[in-house]
């Protein structure tokens, strides 16, 4: 049986939010006020580009210190102040106060449940937009705490890795974070999270309530097996009072210390949901179990149209511009007006927000670069709650364009302490939102096609999976802004010298309705907007096994004169599902959209 407490366990969780958010609040604005000042001066004295290129170094050092924040988690944690509830209560609620601890003391398990879920609640040692949904039960005659503790999704170690500004386009580039850093890092995260959870339970029993504590950490997802939503388990562990004041929570290794130390269990690959057997769980103890942190975010799926519009209007001011949203008729194809006073870069924005499901056309990125020149305008943001496909992409390269998806727009609108989800996937027990599904893992047979040239110039090495001669669909086509097909069976991966590019194909699970996979090289406009392909030269196509040994070697075309863009040549399938090589040459003066254009790729 379960039910929802409405006791002091909302009134402390409301104050110490409140509380914690006002302090974080004046430590951003402090820090935008001293950032603002610096950057005022430093503009005076710099050029243009030099300030762009101090404004990518300021967003890799946030991106760095978001890392570091994680890395630091349980360090950080175990110094925050222990619970001590009578600072959080006005002085007419501390004889209500005194019954819940009565009750504690008298191991009553409702007074120990709400005891202790106030203990995570209100605890200052998790960041701002981590889970606290928890299902908590006691069982007195164990004195054992019983509970599944909601763990981050994987989304919570950032994407991208560094930011370089791009001079000749005038845009910012971002390097994506290795998958394999990723990884290991979620999986830290994930043991730091259950330890940290121990911390503070074990912390907040001066009155030796807790002879111990079964915790099972947990993310929304699918079973496998019935591929219904459930909760997916990526840790547990049985902590014993004694075992865990022994240790030193901040010089562990987290992994090690819950795996080794506390007989504990982690996911070998929590990034894939790969779930682990959870421990003793709150529905087996046979007393009621308390649920906490169930409160939904907003659908934006389904808001109010005008709603939507206005949160993200307030998204705009909290990233410290100024927006309002414009009337609903005659608003010349503008949702929102913003203003960026910051001096140089800053200036008008129009904002157009787009509630849509499937990918967004480039109809509409090209119809917001028309309203930005109407409204002479600074720049132009597209926000949807779905996707961009490459076309979408290569037509905002290089324009004043800003595209904004729907998982971007819901880490934006928690980074800035505002709430919304995509679909069902914020609600226990629900359907996973209408977004890119995580990344694949690599699949058992696959091969590397490392390319590598003579020159200086700067390529752009992308591969489309096709029927013929046109592309199964945008999402088949894979560069820098679009890194695997859906189905992960080409992907593109950090090169390996002497090679300068790498592409990774699983030649046995590309799509069954596809029989070529076409690898083209395009000058980077960004780098090189000036250059051709005539320094392209002595290239060609290593073919390599996972190991990295190289199995063979293909010759490509060189490039020629005035052409930007080139067909490095495909692999194609015969009648028996093998697979051979056939070379390419067809260069494109048009560069890159040309060729798209040749494969049905929706280009403008």
């Amino acid at each position: 049986m379960s039910r929802r407490t409405r006791g002091y366990v909302g009134i402390w969780a409301e104050m110490q939010r409140q509380r914690q958010r006002q302090l974080e609040a004046e430590e951003r604005q402090r820090r935008q006020e001293a950032r603002q000042a610096r950057a005022y001066e430093r503009r005076a004295a710099q050029s243009y580009r030099e300030y762009k290129q101090a404004e990518a170094i300021r967003r890799t050092e946030e991106l760095d210190a978001r890392v570091a924040a994680l890395q630091g988690l349980l360090a950080s944690g175990c110094r925050a102040s222990a619970f001590l509830p009578s600072a959080l209560m006005r002085g007419e609620e501390l004889q209500s106060l005194a019954e819940v601890m009565d009750g504690v003391a008298r191991r009553e398990p409702d007074a120990v449940v709400e005891y202790f879920s106030a203990a995570l609640y209100t605890s200052t040692a998790w960041p701002e937009g981590f889970p606290r949904r928890v299902a908590m039960t006691y069982d007195p005659a164990a004195r054992q705490l019983v509970l599944d503790w909601e763990l981050p999704a994987g989304d919570v170690v950032p994407q991208s890795k560094y930011v370089r500004y791009m001079y000749a386009a005038d845009q910012y580039r971002e390097t994506p974070r290795p998958v394999g850093q990723r990884r290991a890092l979620y999986k830290e995260v994930v043991a730091q999270c259950m330890l940290l959870v121990l911390h503070e339970l074990f912390t907040a029993d001066e009155s030796g309530a807790l002879e111990s504590v079964a915790l099972n950490g947990f993310v929304d997802g699918h079973d496998p097996t019935t591929g219904r939503p459930d909760r997916i388990f990526l840790a547990t562990v049985m902590a014993e009072r004694s075992s865990f004041r022994e240790l030193h929570l901040a010089q562990v290794d987290a992994e090690s210390c819950l795996a080794d130390a506390l007989r504990g269990q982690v996911s070998a690959r929590p990034d894939q949901l790969v779930a682990v057997r959870p421990g003793r769980r709150p529905e087996e103890v046979g007393h009621r179990v308390t649920t906490h942190g169930d409160d939904e975010e907003p659908d934006l799926y389904e808001m109010d149209p005008i709603a939507f519009e206005g949160l993200v209007a307030e998204l705009f001011e909290a990233m410290g511009m100024r927006a309002v949203t414009t009337q609903r008729s005659n608003d010349g194809g503008v949702d929102v007006h913003a203003l960026d006073p910051t001096p140089i870069r800053g200036g008008q924005i129009v904002v157009q927000v787009k509630r849509y499901r499937n990918t967004v056309p480039p109809t509409a990125v090209r119809d917001l670069y028309g309203t930005v020149q109407d409204a002479g305008a600074n720049k132009g943001v597209l926000v949807t709650t779905s996707g961009f496909g490459p076309g979408s992409h290569t037509f905002a390269n290089g324009k004043p364009l800003e595209l904004i998806a729907g998982n971007e727009l819901v880490d934006l609108l928690r980074r800035h302490g505002l709430r919304g989800r995509l679909g069902e996937g914020g609600r226990p027990g629900s359907a996973p939102p209408l977004a890119p599904p995580p990344e694949p893992s690599l699949p058992d047979e696959y091969n590397i096609l490392g390319m590598s040239w003579t020159g200086s110039v700067a390529l752009d090495v992308c591969a489309l999976v096709c029927r013929g001669n046109r592309i199964l669909t945008d999402d088949h086509f894979v560069f820098y802004n679009n890194p695997r097909t859906p189905d992960g069976s080409v992907r593109t991966l950090p090169a390996t010298a002497p090679d300068k590019a790498a592409i990774c194909a699983s030649f046995d699970t590309l799509p069954g309705d596809a029989d070529r996979l076409v690898l083209v090289a395009a000058v980077d406009p960004e780098v090189n907007p000036d250059a051709d392909l005539s320094g392209f030269t002595d290239a060609c196509i290593r073919l390599l096994d996972p190991s990295l040994t190289e199995l063979g070697r293909l010759r490509v075309s060189d490039g020629r004169p005035h052409e930007t863009a080139l067909v490095l040549g495909s692999f194609r399938r015969r009648a028996n599902g093998d697979w051979d090589f056939v070379v390419g040459g067809r260069g494109y003066s048009g560069g890159l959209e040309e060729l798209l254009r040749d494969y049905g790729v929706e280009v403008d």
